[in-house]
C-alpha cells in the first residue's frame, strides 16, 4: 500500500471522488484566518457542515449502539458549536466521497483542534464507500470548546493497494450512500 500525493487526490477528484473539491488548501476566506481545508501535499481537508447533533445528559439515557435513543441529542444547525465538557459532537463533512475500489482512507484530526483537547474519531473510509463522512467529535478538558461549520475539521489520508476481493459497494454496507449525520445502525 502507498499514501498518495497531491496530484493522484486531484486526479480522482476530477473523477469525482470528493464533491466539491478544492484543489489547494484555503486558509482564509475574506481576508479572516480560519482552520484550513481543502488539498495539501499528502491529504486532503474535510469541511464540516452546520449541522450537529450535540450529547446531553437530561434525561440519563445510555449510549446503546444497539437500541440508540435520540434523546441523548440535541440538533442544531449553525456555524459554530459549543461541545459541553467531557462531551461528545456528531457532524458530517461538507463534502461527498466516493472512494475507489482499490483505496482504503483514514481520518485523522487537524491539530488546531487537538491542540485544545477535541479529538476526531472517524472510522475507516473502505474501498467502494461512498457519502457524507459522520465525523465523532470529543472534547475531552473541562471546559466549553468550539468547532466550526464551514471549514477545516479532520485530513483524510488515501492508501492505494490491491483491490479487495469484495467491496463495501458490492457487500451493500449499512453506511453506504448515507447523507446528512448518520446514528449508528444494525
Amino acid at each position: 500500500m502507498s499514501i498518495k500525493p497531491d496530484w493522484w487526490i486531484r486526479e480522482q477528484a476530477l473523477k469525482g471522488m470528493i464533491e466539491p473539491f478544492e484543489d489547494r488548501q484555503v486558509r482564509t476566506v475574506k481576508n479572516k484566518g480560519i482552520i484550513s481545508y481543502g488539498l495539501s501535499s499528502f491529504g486532503y481537508d474535510l469541511k464540516a457542515a452546520p449541522e450537529w447533533r450535540i450529547f446531553v445528559n437530561a434525561f440519563n439515557t445510555i449510549v446503546d449502539p444497539k437500541n440508540f435513543d435520540t434523546n441523548s441529542l440535541v440538533e442544531t444547525n449553525t456555524d459554530t458549536c459549543i461541545i459541553p465538557p467531557n462531551s461528545f459532537v456528531l457532524t458530517r463533512s461538507l463534502e461527498y466521497l466516493r472512494i475507489p475500489d482499490d483505496v482504503m482512507v483514514v481520518a485523522l484530526g487537524k491539530s488546531s483542534y487537538a491542540r485544545c483537547g477535541i479529538v476526531a474519531n472517524v472510522t475507516p473510509l473502505e474501498p467502494g464507500w461512498e457519502g457524507h463522512v459522520t465525523l465523532e467529535l470529543s472534547n475531552t478538558t473541562p471546559l466549553p470548546a468550539k468547532v466550526y461549520a464551514n471549514e477545516g475539521i479532520v485530513q483524510l489520508l488515501f492508501f492505494q493497494g490491491d483491490k479487495p476481493e469484495v467491496s463495501y459497494a458490492d457487500r451493500k454496507g449499512k453506511y453506504q450512500g448515507q447523507t446528512g449525520v448518520t446514528l449508528p445502525k444494525l
